[in-house]
């Protein structure tokens, strides 16, 4: 009996996924397509500073794979935005330096602070809930014993802000140089744009060391979400954007400066040293009125490892 020739299968089709990460050494080959992912074509949003994707991505979904900060994130899974994030860390830094006063200005200790005025870019931004976590923690100088003076509101529509919040139209470098605000909350990048700036902490160096050494890990500042949607629709894609986003974690470890506080933070998986973060996090955003829900560490990627678990 011949045999009948059977049809050839259908080549399946190339799914497109809209990406908006930060350019890092663990993303380079990714942004650059070096790296590439099989039935995958991956468009990058073209975004600088990164920042600017978080609003459109908690409040319209832009994308498909986004970087976003640890308090947006955490403020968008209490307000019920169909993210879900994976244990992927892309950016993370000390900030105990974060915390910046003018250059000639009588020295403040973070005591000093106590009923003045900080100005900030927003209150939810990542950097400023580790530094306000920095002088309670180390100092206790609560967040509610300042007034923040903040440039704007959190990108998640409705999230909370303290009555301690004011919003102001001037740049805060400049309010800092006309002594409306004491001193400001700036990330080190930031402030190479903008001279004349001494770290409120002197020995802000020696403070990172001590606090590496107490608890075993370096802040978190950016992981990797996912649209709720397409994890459900196709886990398979979800699962390779993870193992493509963990590899280059992997095969950047080389490049990277031995013991840098980024380098130590960037990582992949759920591991006890990124929950014991997360933990922390949580606990700040409660107390410093960023979050009115508790949030447990350990549920916060149960629906990627469930949904993904074998990545």
């Amino acid at each position: 009996m011949q045999r009948q020739p059977t049809a050839p299968r259908p080549t399946p089709a190339v799914e497109r996924l809209s990406v908006a990460v930060g350019r890092y050494p663990h993303t380079a080959a990714l942004l650059d397509g070096t790296m590439t992912i099989e039935g995958c074509e991956l468009e990058f949003a073209q975004v600088e500073p990164i920042h600017r994707a978080f609003a459109p991505m908690v409040r319209d979904l832009r994308f498909d794979v986004a970087e976003l900060a640890l308090v947006t994130l955490l403020q968008a899974v209490e307000a019920g935005v169909p993210i879900v994030p994976l244990p992927i860390v892309l950016h993370g830094n000390f900030h105990h330096r974060s915390i910046w006063v003018a250059d000639g200005a009588d020295q403040l200790r973070p005591a000093d602070l106590r009923g003045r005025r900080v100005g900030v870019r927003a209150y939810s931004q990542t950097t400023a809930l580790w530094v306000r976590g920095v002088l309670s923690d180390t100092y206790g100088v609560r967040s509610q014993e300042l007034t923040w003076v903040t440039a704007e509101g959190p990108h998640v529509v409705g999230a909370p802000e303290p009555r301690n919040v004011e919003r102001s139209a001037r740049p805060v470098v400049e309010a800092l140089r006309t002594g409306d605000v004491a001193a400001v909350v700036m990330g080190a990048r930031s402030v190479d744009h903008a001279p004349g700036l001494t770290p409120l902490l002197p020995d802000w160096q020696a403070q990172q060391q001590q606090f590496l050494d107490q608890h075993g890990w370096v802040p978190v500042n950016h992981l990797a979400v996912v649209r709720r949607e397409l994890l459900e629709d196709r886990p398979d894609l979800v699962r390779s954007v993870y193992r493509a986003l963990a590899a280059g974690i992997d095969r950047s470890r080389s490049s990277r400066e031995p013991g840098s506080a980024s380098g130590l933070a960037v990582q992949h998986g759920v591991t006890e040293p990124l929950l014991a973060t997360l933990r922390t996090a949580i606990r700040l955003a409660r107390e410093q009125e960023l979050l009115t829900s508790d949030l447990r560490a350990e549920d916060l990627f149960a629906e990627f490892l469930r949904t993904a678990g074998d990545a």
